[in-house]
């Protein structure tokens, strides 16, 4: 009789731990960034902000706030090599804009491959032509969108990513690029859940920003974000002194999409000067120094992370 009376409450608890995991697996939060990592060039390495300089930093901040997913901007493919090396618990899809293989900027989604299952995936071009290497309208170069679908090894639910950089000079690029992206998540994501990212290169002021912030399909992140971080816009040019409100760099989701968090990342880090002098400062103990460093940005963009459930 003693041993039933104990054996009851044992697996009562059990079943109540069971529930509780489950509806915790169904409730799970995602961190989603969007990260426009400026395109390895000689220029940026002689004005001391090269790619290799800048290569552990974004690596070492992608690690450590474990982002289930991030879309990328301006990624070649030896960049693209050199992150997979960096951060081996992610996989990614995408393909290089000029010749829908390797040539060119990417637009890659990177996801954690222990956590996601890829169910589908694709590119579009943003012109006239959609298949294939374009410059659509005004474009001074060819644009990419990349999209996945996603499936979460957690609860199984299943989610679209849509990642773009749309042109930097069109105007009309952007404004039909953006008409083009919401006709393909409706054609391919249809009622699903669905997130778009990327460098828009239009801030929350200007009325392109409003053919996906209004359109009834998705909303901006940063306006339904339970909390918000964001001390500065997310295009920096790589001076640390500058101080904006743009937002260039947007996540937009689907309506059934909780936000929870929402932050613009503003790390820097520091690299020594021609002369690193010891410098002392404040009334610190005397073994506490300085040296004469530059502050410097991971790349000219800051990038976006947000905390979601559905």
């Amino acid at each position: 009789m003693m041993m039933i009376k104990y054996i009851k409450p044992f697996w009562l608890l059990i079943v109540l731990g069971c529930i509780l995991s489950q509806a915790i697996a169904q409730t799970a939060h995602l961190k989603i960034a969007t990260y426009n990592i400026r395109n390895d060039n000689q220029g940026d390495v002689e004005r001391g902000n090269g790619w290799q300089q800048r290569l552990p930093v974004i690596a070492q901040l992608i690690r450590y706030n474990e982002f289930d997913i991030f879309g990328a901007q301006e990624v070649l493919h030896n960049q693209l090599t050199d992150l997979l090396n960096r951060v081996p618990e992610y996989n990614y899809v995408g393909v290089g804009r000029d010749d829908g293989e390797t040539k060119g900027e990417y637009a890659p989604i990177f996801y954690r491959k222990d956590r996601y299952t890829l169910v589908a995936q694709g590119n579009f071009w943003l012109g006239e032509i959609t298949n294939k290497p374009t410059k659509g309208w005004d474009a001074a170069l060819p644009r990419i969108c990349t999209y996945a679908k996603f499936k979460s090894n957690l609860n199984g639910k299943t989610f679209w990513v849509f990642n773009l950089h749309l042109d930097h000079v069109g105007v009309l690029a952007r404004q039909n690029s953006c008409l083009l992206v919401l006709e393909k998540i409706k054609a391919l994501a249809g009622r699903e859940t669905a997130l778009l990212m990327g460098d828009f290169n239009v801030d929350q002021h200007n009325p392109i920003y409003g053919i996906i912030n209004d359109s009834g399909l998705l909303r901006d992140a940063y306006s339904l974000s339970t909390l918000t971080y964001a001390l500065n816009g997310t295009f920096n040019a790589f001076d640390s002194d500058l101080m904006t409100d743009s937002r260039i760099d947007h996540i937009f989701v689907t309506s059934n999409v909780r936000v929870h968090k929402y932050a613009v990342l503003t790390d820097s880090y520091r690299s020594p000067k021609e002369e690193a002098k010891e410098i002392k400062k404040g009334d610190f103990p005397t073994e506490l120094s300085f040296k004469n460093y530059s502050a410097r940005m991971p790349s000219d963009h800051f990038p976006v992370c947000i905390t979601v459930s559905f």
